[in-house]
């Protein structure tokens, strides 16, 4: 069994991740691996690839496009880190796989913690004008490198859950299409048939926790595009685990997806996996709130009877941290939906500890009927 934290990069954690971290804690143990520097972003901060191993497989993977998207950057620092010590595992990584690795894409929009780059663009959405520095970046290391396989990783937000169900989809997958069609050509069959590799080792551990993202196509999203030239191209969706706002027990998931989907690689067991049950993972489901207030008008009179407040926290750059801010998402009855943290105010006991808490009190009573 594999000892995670020995692995885990404990100088990188929560979820204010910037490369001025990597290269204060990362970067000086590197010694001995391939960095390249890439090119410069909008604000001239240096853009790095990692390269690992000597195998014939070739698999790009890139962090951070989105600036405000840290969790699976962190995930690939505990996976560089345990490609650093020999293992029988990490030996047939090496030996199998060639890994180029682009930790921060958008290193820009990390030290704001925005999801654009300092233009105010959607790194995501600029696949066919290739309009910012850090976009054609990543398509001159994609046609450089030539990969067989390309994992695209990324965040998604609390609201989702895995299918119609109260479980957060704390991971997520995509095979994204390759034409408005949503044919399964053979890249994108491939794409699926690694997935389900992944997602029978993640239900062992986070069962009915596993999502899939929505297939819409769009050949402007990076995902999309790259699987339109044929390269078997994932996407990893880090999601929320149970009162794991600062991501880290997600990040571990992640991490264990990684080396289940490159042994998957190097075993070649691709084809064990049946491409139909791709579908049968439940598709992400807008359901969740971060804090659902039910019976609300127990504690505001003004609203109407059965009204519920959902809440959704805004993520907020506070002094190099970030703080969950609460903002009123919506006022009605919301029995269909679900939360992360749910506030009872027909109980009395609930009705204390909503009390307990100022900022939530306030939010309540100003609460108006949408």
């Amino acid at each position: 069994m594999i000892d995670y934290i020995q692995h885990k990069e404990h100088s990188v954690q929560g979820r204010y991740v910037t490369m001025a971290h990597l290269r204060e804690h990362w970067l000086p143990n590197l010694n001995g691996l391939a960095i390249d520097c890439l090119g410069q972003s909008v604000n001239s901060n240096s853009i790095l690839g990692v390269t690992m191993g000597s195998g014939a497989n070739r698999i790009l993977m890139w962090s951070q496009m989105h600036g405000n998207e840290s969790t699976t950057t962190k995930a690939v620092l505990d996976l560089v880190n345990f490609l650093k010590i020999s293992s029988p595992l990490r030996d047939s990584i090496l030996e199998q796989c060639t890994l180029y690795i682009i930790p921060m894409l958008n290193p820009d929009g990390a030290d704001t913690y925005t999801r654009q780059n300092a233009n105010g663009i959607d790194l995501n959405r600029d696949a066919k004008e290739l309009s910012q520095p850090e976009s054609r970046i990543l398509r001159s290391a994609f046609e450089k490198f030539q990969p067989h396989y390309c994992f695209n990783l990324h965040d998604q937000r609390t609201l989702f859950a895995a299918g119609q169900n109260k479980k957060s989809a704390t991971v997520s997958f995509l095979a994204p299409a390759s034409n408005s069609e949503r044919e399964i050509t053979p890249a994108r069959g491939t794409a699926m048939q690694l997935i389900l590799a992944m997602n029978r080792m993640l239900q062992s551990k986070i069962p009915g926790q596993v999502g899939r993202y929505d297939d819409a196509f769009n050949d402007n999203c990076v995902g999309d595009a790259f699987q339109m030239q044929e390269v078997p191209t994932i996407l990893f969706e880090a999601g929320h685990y149970p009162n794991d706002y600062m991501r880290e027990k997600t990040r571990e998931l992640i991490f264990y997806a990684f080396l289940e989907v490159l042994q998957i690689i190097v075993k070649q067991n691709i084809e064990l996996f049946d491409i139909n049950e791709y579908f049968d993972i439940p598709e992400n489901e807008k359901s969740f709130y971060d804090i659902l207030i039910r019976n609300a008008n127990r504690v505001n009179h003004n609203l109407d009877d059965v009204t519920d407040v959902g809440i959704q926290f805004k993520e907020v750059l506070e002094n190099g941290a970030i703080s969950f801010v609460p903002e009123i998402a919506a006022v009605e009855n919301l029995d269909a939906f679900f939360g992360h943290r749910i506030i009872e105010c027909s109980n009395a006991k609930d009705r204390e500890s909503l009390a307990a808490n100022k900022d939530l009190l306030d939010l309540v009573a100003s609460a108006e009927k949408k």
